[in-house]
Order: structure tokens, then C-alpha cells, then sequence
């Protein structure tokens, strides 16, 4: 640094202001500066950098991306959450193992990294006491069963389920089956809690208009999704409607529909939860769909941790932000 502040005609302090961004400096100052690292190759050394700090600029996304298929929407999480982590002045990195406290652990243990985001939180999400008790700042995108006393932001699955249920009860529909995922070669569903609230709340909308729900549960490839059609016109002919919380399969049974003759949307409507509009567009016609609020909740999840690394007394954000309503062409009511 002292080769650079010579080299740039200023002093240690303003290089320092210039690489550690502690300080605003006047534009000209600032290219100097970069201009005299780059012509020496000076590179700072985060690893020094945060002994002398005692503690890193680095967050940790956890995300057991390593267990299931990265969706478009799991994707636009982590990218968008590394844009805003830059922004303020962190560096991302994903760790993308298991839901279990060991994988945390281990961590944690290698101080690392200043705080964590988790993803993919489940309703009994192993990870949450371990953070807890190593007081590691953390902040959850999703929600366990009872999230008290954490800072967590969630899209709002309830509303926009049973958003999704009131556009297809609307035009008709009371034949309508819900399309879940599962992993590798569980029987049961995901215990991933925005996948179980959806559930749940697609059953409770059946109900309450006195139909019988239909699940549906297809691991999340399109090859599943168009082997899970035959399994559907057998046991389940008179389903005129599918709301598919399922990304990756939902190609495969828009297919599987096309080659059992069943065409959409004049004798199957579908409506794809949570995903992209990239993803919709895979199929013909366009998948109607709803999109996560990806871009505004990873914003707000990695906000959350770095509030709690400067400042560990501020209010706890616990924020709900439903799927938005996106075109699609898979819609339409029911055959009479």
C-alpha cells in the first residue's frame, strides 16, 4: 500500500479509503489510485484483511443445491443475492450441501465467513440451532414452523396458491389436481416448508369449496413429469385443471399431455407455481404461470444478515411477498 500511495501521489490513508471502501474519495483520486495498482499489481488480500478486522467481508448462501435440480427460480435467488451482496460490499458464496447442522458445523468452524442467508429452509430446519448457538449472524429466505426471534423473509405461498386456485375456480374449474415435488426416491413429499404451505394450502381450498383435493407427487425432471400423465388420465380422468408446484416437470407433462392427445389448454388447463417466465416459455403454448419474488426477497434476506453483522439490536424483518401473476396461454375454462 505504500508502494501505491507513492506511485499514486497520495497517502496510505486514501489507498486505504480507496481499497476497503471506509471512506468516500473524489472520483479523480479514486482512478489514480486503481490506476497505480493495476500498474503494480497490487491485489488486496482479503485473507489479511480480515485478521487485521477480525472478521471477513465474505456471506455464505446455504443452499443443499448438491440434493435437488437448480431451478431457474433457485438460480435467480442465488445471482441476485450475489448482486446485492457486492453492493454492499460482500462477496457471496454458495455452500451447497445437506439441510444437516453437521454441514453448518463445519462452517462455522472455519470462520470464514461473517454471516449466512439460508435457502431451502425446512419447517424443522436442523440448521437454525446450529446457527443459533454459535451466534454466527444468519437470516433465513423461507421460514421454519416457528420462526420467532429469527429475520426471515418468505414468498407468500398461501396467498398465492390460493390466488392461483380462485383464477382456475373462477372459470369453471372443480376438477382441479396439485402437482408437488419429491426427492430421489422418498414416498413421501418435500418437508421443504414453502413446499409444504403450498400444499396445504391448495388442500384447504378444495375443501372449502367442497371438492376432493388430488395430489400429485413427480420428482422434479421432465422425463417424471411425462411418466406422471399416464398415472393421471388413469386414475384421475375427470381433472380438468393442474396447478403444478414443480418447475423442472412441468415441460415433461405439458409433452406427456400432447402425446396422450389431451391438449392444452381446450381440455387441460395448467398453471405453473413459482417459476420463471424463461421456464414458462419452454413449452407449447406458454405455460400461465406465477413468478417468485426472487430479485426483491434475496435482497432483502442478504440486507437482513448485514444489518445483523453492523448492528446486532435492530428489529428483526419477518416479510411475506407473494408470486406475481405472469402471462401464459395454458389457461381457459373447462369442456362442458
Amino acid at each position: 500500500m505504500q508502494e501505491v500511495a507513492e506511485h499514486a501521489g497520495v497517502s496510505i490513508a486514501t489507498v486505504s479509503f480507496v481499497v476497503n471502501g471506509t471512506k468516500r474519495v473524489s472520483p479523480q483520486t479514486q482512478a489514480k489510485v486503481e490506476a497505480a495498482m493495476r500498474e503494480l499489481g497490487y491485489a488486496r488480500n482479503h485473507a489479511a484483511s480480515a485478521l487485521a478486522r477480525g472478521r471477513t467481508d465474505i456471506l455464505a448462501l446455504l443452499s443443499p443445491a448438491l440434493e435437488r435440480n437448480l431451478s431457474g427460480t433457485g438460480m435467480e435467488f442465488i445471482t441476485r443475492a450475489a448482486e446485492r451482496a457486492l453492493q454492499r460490499g460482500y462477496k457471496l458464496v454458495l455452500w451447497p450441501f445437506d439441510n444437516q447442522a453437521s454441514s453448518v458445523q463445519s462452517l462455522i468452524a472455519s470462520r470464514l465467513v461473517a454471516g449466512a442467508v439460508l435457502m431451502e429452509v425446512e419447517l424443522h430446519d436442523a440448521r437454525v440451532p446450529a446457527l443459533r448457538e454459535s451466534g454466527l449472524p444468519f437470516s433465513l429466505i423461507g421460514r421454519t414452523l416457528d420462526p420467532t426471534g429469527m429475520a426471515w423473509v418468505d414468498v407468500d405461498f398461501d396467498a398465492s396458491i390460493v390466488g392461483t386456485m380462485k383464477d382456475l375456480l373462477g372459470l369453471g374449474h372443480r376438477r382441479i389436481a396439485y402437482v408437488d415435488f419429491v426427492l430421489g426416491d422418498d414416498p413421501e413429499a418435500s418437508v421443504f416448508a414453502g413446499a409444504v404451505r403450498a400444499r396445504n394450502a391448495y388442500i384447504d381450498t378444495m375443501r372449502s369449496v367442497g371438492g376432493s383435493p388430488v395430489l400429485l407427487r413427480c420428482p422434479e425432471t421432465p422425463w417424471d413429469g411425462r411418466h406422471l400423465v399416464s398415472r393421471l388420465l388413469a386414475d384421475h380422468p375427470d381433472v380438468t385443471a393442474l396447478v403444478v408446484m414443480n418447475e423442472h416437470a412441468a415441460p415433461g407433462i405439458v409433452l406427456g399431455l400432447a402425446a396422450a392427445g389431451v391438449r392444452v389448454p381446450e381440455d387441460m388447463s395448467i398453471i405453473s407455481v413459482g417459476t420463471t417466465s424463461m421456464m414458462a416459455a419452454f413449452t407449447d403454448p406458454v405455460l400461465t404461470h406465477t413468478v417468485s419474488p426472487a430479485r426483491e426477497l434475496s435482497r432483502l434476506g442478504v440486507d437482513a444478515v448485514i444489518d445483523r453483522i453492523n448492528d446486532p439490536e435492530l428489529p428483526l424483518p419477518q416479510i411475506l411477498l407473494p408470486c406475481m401473476r405472469a402471462s401464459g396461454e395454458s389457461v381457459a375454462p373447462p369442456r362442458s
